[in-house]
């Protein structure tokens, strides 16, 4: 009956406006607004929508209250307008507000034990006239949903097929999911999805996870970003996966930055084979393809990278040496500044085979070292550490204070300032596991705590001293990695 367009929206007011008559205690409408209000509003609104809006502004019932456009200081924004509360402030009804249209309207209660996205409608007209329908026939509850449509994780579309998803997910994010509001089998239409935090078991700090939603591309998607802050992640991500010729590519990067924009970038030229070779730790072949052309990399904002052995930088007091894992397991690259304590910036070595793996970083101070375990995981391997910082500063130099942005957008070099947090689990609980890595690690001294950093957003934050079977006031002993930094355990004094 009302499919959009002007005579179905004309419909629509006609039929609100007949309910509100014959029930005036239970359906009460709201002044519409003026074209130039919503000629005002930022957003373009098509005629169909300008039809009801001339005429009614909102509705108030019983159960539900719908503002159908800004008043006050509400304003639309993140692609969508906010319709109305769900379940008592637990969830929000939410309309696209695109150039082609407003819809498709999707509840969101993204929250609980028990997260329900539901796309409704496709577009406003539509869905206000199968609302008005049921308060008429008294039921104005939600029509329970009969189809059902995957959120899809944003670094999967950004590799996939569909170049117009692609498009608006850029390179992705290991938190965000999307929904293709265009690809729904029928309304209305539950999504699979959920948040990439868990309030349950405890939490890492203050339990302020959040979920943030846009809607995108007029309408074509919806976006939720789980906002990792105070809790520990509840299940895996999907990840970025450097390329297969990082190494060279970081080098032809930086080079290119380092000669369009010398001010900005800098870069020491590398060493030899031979000097490599006398090395005290193998160095691969990826590692290699770097160190012969770039010693250092110098970017402003950021710890400059010091990529060969002996720099001041790499100093690291001995009893930090010792909780590191000592010599042969780690290689130094920057000493990076936060507050009063300094971090050391490491690529962790598989002393067994020689691999260099996991960029991370850690407190280089014993004291604070031995208080409180953490470290936080910056990168999947050098090259793709080059390959970041490379990034940051191609999206820094189109805009002032180019220092002042790449900073801000790295304050994850130093722990416990990243966020999201992996949950460190007793290292017994691994025992028997059909995992390797993780039956290895069941054998580490009682009290040993891990995390399996293969599965975790880059960057994250791990803090063995957040978990909650950490025993209280104990002290470190030691920091141990397994294959090259993606298992990260912290073994306690005594343990």
């Amino acid at each position: 009956m009302y499919d959009g367009g002007p005579e179905a929206a004309a419909a629509v007011v006609r039929a609100l406006r007949e309910l509100a008559r014959e029930r005036p205690h239970e359906v009460e409408l709201f002044d519409g607004f003026t074209d130039a209000e919503l000629d005002g509003w930022g957003v373009p609104v098509p005629e169909d929508v300008r039809i009801v809006l001339r005429e009614i502004g909102g509705l108030e019932g019983e159960a539900h209250t719908h503002l159908f456009g800004p008043r006050g200081r509400a304003v639309i924004a993140d692609g969508y307008w906010t319709l109305g509360e769900l379940d008592f402030g637990e969830g929000s009804l939410i309309v696209g507000v695109g150039a082609v249209g407003w819809g498709p309207v999707v509840a969101v209660r993204p929250w609980g034990d028990d997260p329900d996205i539901t796309v409704e409608a496709p577009e406003f007209v539509g869905w206000l006239g199968g609302f008005t329908q049921r308060l008429a026939d008294g039921a104005a509850d939600r029509t329970a949903a009969q189809h059902f449509v995957p959120a899809v994780p944003t670094v999967e579309v950004a590799g996939g097929t569909d170049t117009a998803l692609a498009g608006l997910v850029g390179r992705g994010d290991s938190l965000t999911d999307l929904v293709d509001l265009r690809a729904v089998p029928g309304y209305p239409c539950a999504v699979g999805w959920e948040p990439y935090f868990s309030t349950s078991h405890d939490t890492a700090d203050t339990g302020s996870s959040e979920v943030q939603f846009r809607i995108v591309g007029d309408g074509r998607a919806l976006l939720l970003r789980s906002v990792v802050s105070g809790d520990f992640l509840g299940r895996p991500v999907r990840r970025h996966r450097p390329p297969a010729d990082a190494a060279d590519r970081a080098v032809a990067e930086l080079r290119e930055l380092a000669a369009g924009f010398p001010s900005f970038v800098a870069l020491d030229a590398g060493v030899g084979d031979r000097v490599m070779d006398g090395w005290a730790v193998p160095v691969p072949a990826d590692v290699r393809c770097v160190l012969r052309e770039i010693g250092a990399v110098a970017i402003a904002g950021l710890p400059a990278l010091r990529l060969l052995p002996g720099a001041p930088e790499h100093e690291v007091d001995p009893e930090v040496h010792r909780m590191m894992g000592g010599d042969g397991t780690y290689w130094p690259l920057a000493r990076i500044g936060y507050g009063h304590s300094p971090a050391l910036l490491q690529i962790r070595v598989d002393p067994e085979n020689g691999r260099w793996g996991y960029a991370v970083s850690v407190p280089a101070e014993a004291k604070a070292l031995r208080e409180y375990p953490e470290l936080a995981l910056v990168a999947e391997s050098l090259p793709d550490l080059l390959l970041t910082f490379a990034r940051l500063a191609r999206q820094a130099v189109d805009g002032p204070d180019f220092a002042g942005r790449v900073s801000r957008d790295t304050r994850w070099l130093f722990p416990n300032t990243g966020e999201p947090w992996p949950r460190p689990a007793p290292v017994g609980e691994w025992a028997g596991s059909a995992d390797p890595l993780l039956a290895a690690a069941a054998g580490l001294p009682a009290g040993s705590h891990a995390a399996d950093l293969r599965a975790v957003p880059i960057p994250s934050d791990l803090c063995f001293y957040r978990a909650a079977g950490w025993p209280y006031a104990a002290r470190l002993d030691r920091l141990h990695f397994a294959a090259g930094g993606g298992l990260a355990a912290a073994v306690p004094a005594g343990g």
